[in-house]
């Protein structure tokens, strides 16, 4: 299980400050200020630039860069806000421990315990989004499935941390992101540790690039979105579309050759492998929110939509026409279609209380709605298993968000999800009903807000220890609807950063 990134915060108040002096600087290195060995790591390590070939050479010692404190020889300089760093990192040296490691490091400080995040590359070719997040806690790390050799880099975008890789000259495909906040000037640079103290290793950085775009406030930057794909089998994540508009949920069509999301109160369609979205005609419907979906037989979609009031629920034909009203009650939010296309169910507020219902899909306008779930507080984001006779839903009747189940008619209603660390939202189990996939924010976070460090979660329908499948700046509109492959392979999202314009 991921630890909340809350933990490192409290450890970092229990743990004793360090007391030891800052390094003293070194000698400028090529376009680098100055070198140091933080962690006081012996023997001393050592720098150059090799300006024909335009490679750094750094040799480094130290026991770890891990837990509480670190070690490695480290090349440097001083930047403050937005930078992108990149390099292509290789180990000359065979010989030396497997876990020595290597790459682009940003940190608060020269102190061996500061705050920091880097893209790290291992000798056994492991590659990780490493960091922590106060002085003196822990490290966490976010794990590549992409292997080294490649090309790594580390964006810092305000506090967001994002690690991408590159393969073979492949365009960069993203690993992970997290929220690390530094005090500006950081250090960023080229960082090498042994793993081994008494041997010092030596990497070779090549390729090698900074660009530093500088602060922004918070209220100039401006939203990114980027519809993403991730790999069940590998964790491989994929950068299908990238745009400034704000995109929300996207859907796989059910012959797996596009995607559907909503934007400014439209839906649009995007061709799988990319390229320009086109505009689903909706009319007269112009407020339509992220609950949509396609019907099992992929002729007609499901949306909700607030053009004149609470939003309600339509249906229409999925390659765009006249909407037909289903719900004649809001505010009501589609999340899922019945396997046989005759039902679907939704969260509706009634009364003051926050419920899943479900409805006859062939309806028209109808108040005939069936309540599903009446404990208090919140039931919300339902979704059929494939053969019909499960709803999985999230529920905060037990005093914390949870993923729960319960069968088709919403009798035996029993709880999924249980982990202290985590609020869970928005389950959705795969076409062939070995999976559930649903979103996490940490515990302390209320609601399902944009904006925020989240994960996507997967674990065995039959039951098991969740895992973290993705590690992501979003929340709301990342997966509020169902977003499986037909295949059951791949699960498409949404990721945002707040970038500078």
């Amino acid at each position: 299980m991921q630890p909340s990134r809350f933990l490192p915060l409290l450890a970092s108040l229990l743990a004793p400050s360090s007391q030891e002096p800052t390094p003293p600087p070194g000698p400028p290195v090529g376009d680098f200020e100055s070198a140091t060995d933080v962690g006081g790591s012996t023997p001393a390590g050592s720098a150059r630039f090799d300006a024909e070939r335009g490679e750094y050479v750094v040799t480094g010692g130290g026991h770890n860069m891990w837990e509480d404190r670190d070690a490695f020889h480290f090349v440097w300089r001083r930047v403050s806000g937005d930078v992108t760093v990149s390099a292509d990192v290789s180990f000359p040296e065979r010989a030396g421990d497997a876990h020595r490691k290597a790459g682009w490091v940003i940190r608060e400080g020269l102190e061996a315990d500061s705050p920091y995040a880097d893209a790290i590359v291992h000798a056994d070719g492991l590659i990780s989004l490493q960091y922590r997040l106060a002085k003196g806690g822990p490290t966490l790390e976010v794990q590549s499935p992409f292997k080294a050799p490649a090309t790594v880099r580390l964006e810092r975008t305000g506090d967001l941390m994002t690690l991408s890789v590159s393969k073979e000259g492949d365009r960069f495909q993203p690993v992970g992101s997290v929220l690390v906040p530094l005090r500006d000037p950081v250090y960023a640079g080229l960082g090498v540790c042994s793993h081994d103290a008494a041997a010092p290793a030596t990497a070779v950085f090549s390729k090698v690039g900074l660009a530093n775009a500088g602060p922004a406030a918070a209220a100039e930057r401006v939203l990114e979105s980027t519809l993403e794909v991730v790999s069940i089998e590998t964790g491989e994540r994929e950068a299908v579309y990238t745009t400034r508009d704000h995109i929300e949920a996207p859907n796989w069509t059910r012959d797996g050759a596009s995607f559907l999301f909503n934007s400014a109160g439209k839906l649009y369609v995007l061709p799988r492998r990319g390229g320009q979205p086109r505009l689903v005609d909706t009319t007269p419907l112009q407020g339509l929110n992220n609950d949509h979906g396609f019907s099992p037989d992929g002729q007609w979609l499901a949306v909700s939509d607030h053009t004149e009031e609470d939003s309600l629920i339509y249906v229409l034909p999925a390659a765009g026409g006249r909407p037909r009203r289903v719900t004649a009650l809001g505010p009501s939010y589609w999340h899922g279609w019945s396997p046989d296309g005759k039902t679907l169910v939704y969260c509706a507020e009634r009364g003051g209380e926050y419920d899943v219902y479900a409805i006859d899909a062939e309806a028209e306008s109808s108040s005939d709605e069936r309540r599903l779930t009446t404990a208090t507080g919140l039931d919300d984001g339902p979704d059929y298993s494939p053969d019909g006779r499960t709803i999985y839903f999230n529920s905060d009747r037990s005093g914390r968000m949870r993923i729960w189940r319960m069968d088709a008619d919403g009798s035996n209603q029993r709880p999924v999800t249980s982990e202290w660390a985590y609020a869970d939202w928005f389950p959705h189990p795969s076409p062939d009903g070995r999976w559930l996939v649903f979103l996490s924010y940490d515990a302390g976070v209320q609601g399902h807000p944009p904006n925020e460090e989240v994960s996507l979660r997967i674990m065995p329908v039959e039951g098991g220890e969740p895992r973290v499948l993705v590690r992501l700046f979003g929340g709301q509109g990342t997966i509020n609807v169902p977003s499986w492959s037909p295949d059951s392979k791949a699960f498409a999202f949404v990721s945002y950063r707040l970038v500078k314009p």
